[in-house]
């Protein structure tokens, strides 16, 4: 479910060295399932693992994984990167925004997974979202432009280029390409 490097290990431990005996780490999803989800690691005394969660081993320690998280943890990475710039502490959860679909699942939820895990977290880093709205009968997914998307002269580029080529790629046989039902005049909130 969760892969933990050797590095983000040793910190761990060093880090449990200095809690009460039997402390273990606590990993997860603030608003799974949604466009807010955040990840997080706290420290889980002895007294705060319940029944329902997932204990995971480790060198010298558990992760616990609360029941609700657990399903939008799979695949994540922690890490403990250092650079010139010191240390920290990185976690990685493709699945936190959207909970990972069968291969075998419709269409429908396999593009909207890939929206959220993949081309959504893209586009946020510059205040922009898309939605499917539909999958037409000859094959076409119509993508809802919003947020900083909306009213950009570059959002052509970022269909056809971006996220019409990443789709084709991934949903071979299945999609023919990709459409925009957004309507990009300039407006009041648009960027320029």
């Amino acid at each position: 479910m969760i892969t933990i490097s050797e590095e983000a290990q040793s910190h761990f431990a060093k880090l449990l060295s200095k809690q009460e005996s039997g402390t273990n780490i606590r990993v997860f999803v603030v608003n799974p399932g949604t466009s807010s989800a955040e990840c997080g690691v706290s420290y889980c005394p002895p007294d705060a693992v319940e029944d329902t969660d997932t204990k995971l081993e480790f060198n010298g320690f558990d992760a616990v994984v609360d029941e609700e998280s657990a399903p939008y943890l799979e695949e994540a990475e922690i890490d403990y990167v250092t650079d010139q710039m010191g240390s920290q502490l990185t976690l990685k959860a493709p699945n936190a925004k959207a909970r990972k679909v069968a291969d075998d699942a419709p269409l429908v939820e396999r593009i909207n997974y890939m929206i959220e895990s993949e081309i959504n977290p893209q586009l946020a880093n510059h205040g922009g979202q898309v939605v499917l709205t539909e999958i037409t009968d000859d094959g076409f997914a119509i993508l809802q432009f919003g947020g900083g998307c909306n009213g950009c002269s570059m959002v052509d580029v970022t269909l056809k280029d971006g996220i019409e080529k990443q789709m084709l790629e991934q949903f071979a046989g299945e999609l023919n390409g990709v459409r925009d039902a957004t309507e990009h005049e300039a407006g009041e909130h648009s960027y320029y």
